[in-house]
């Protein structure tokens, strides 16, 4: 049965699988599109740029997220209410204070981010603030913190940069091959040139849809498992179950958030659209809810 302790070696080793992953894919991708345009010097670019990636997502990602979501650090004296909160509660769970930011926005979500618990954020829009009631916060506080306590943080924030930037390396690609072509000479590379050239086109339309699979994928199965610890923190599942009710029943949209980082709010920032289940960024509120009521505190 999943703890909060191995979730959290568990999330660290996945951490470095994807980051080695990615270091690998992003040098083949290269290697591939190199090939297709004949040109050597595309695979020393995506050489360079994975190694910097990888490391940079390991060591800016929550910074990268917070500048993208326009979020502010408050203190003590900003809003005492909520940081003593955070303090209480992160005295019961056994972590240290993280820092506690806030976007200025009245729909209801907030994140957690960093790359271990010894750098978390939280960040709350000043929606949620505003209208749940102080149980209520503190379970999605609660919710926050497991996150943090579980690290999986820090392989969440390291996917919103990895996902985006294989989407972007892909569209790239794809604008090259279907305009930047027009013009140019046409060289001979033989049937090698035009596999490489097919299968490149491939991996451009087909890796930012695994990358998002993924990050999806991770996210659900993340959520539940925070719930539960969350729960146990507070001693009151149902603070928790009440504030996702709201939230969900929030209809607009979260102005600060983008496919990159939706997975990373405790609810879906985006209102109001239809998508598959396939396509979600966290379980529906109704399975998150009944699982929450019926444990047994």
């Amino acid at each position: 049965m999943a703890t909060l302790y191995t979730q959290a070696d568990k999330n660290t080793r996945l951490t470095w699988v994807y980051i080695t992953g990615f270091l690998v894919f992003v040098i083949g991708v290269g290697y591939v599109f190199a090939g297709a345009m004949g040109n050597s010097m595309i695979l020393y670019i995506a050489i360079a740029f994975s190694i910097l990636m990888s490391f940079g997502s390991y060591w800016w990602s929550d910074k990268i997220v917070l500048a993208m979501s326009s979020a502010k650090e408050i203190d003590h004296n900003s809003n005492r209410e909520i940081y003593h909160i955070v303090e209480n509660l992160c005295i019961t769970a056994g972590l240290p204070l993280p820092k506690i930011y806030i976007i200025e926005d009245s729909a209801m979500n907030a994140f957690a981010t960093g790359r271990d618990p010894q750098h978390g954020v939280i960040c709350f829009t000043t929606g949620i603030i505003s209208r749940l009631e102080k149980k209520e916060l503190e379970g999605v506080i609660a919710h926050e913190l497991s996150h943090i306590g579980n690290r999986d943080i820090l392989l969440s924030t390291v996917i919103v940069v990895m996902v985006g930037f294989v989407t972007l390396l892909a569209d790239w690609f794809r604008h090259w091959a279907f305009f930047g072509r027009r013009g140019s000479n046409n060289e001979g590379g033989g049937d090698l040139r035009l596999i490489l050239m097919i299968v490149a086109i491939v991996l451009s339309i087909l890796a930012p849809i695994a990358g998002v699979l993924m990050q999806l994928a991770i996210s659900r199965k993340r959520e539940f498992l925070a719930d539960a610890d969350g729960a146990l923190l507070t001693r009151y599942p149902e603070g928790l179950a009440s504030a996702l009710e709201k939230i969900s029943g929030d209809t607009e949209p979260l102005e600060a958030a983008n496919r990159a980082t939706a997975h990373l709010f405790i609810a879906n920032p985006f209102k109001g659209k239809k998508v598959s289940k396939l396509f979600m960024t966290h379980p529906p509120i109704e399975e998150r809810v009944k699982a929450l009521r019926g444990m047994n505190i």
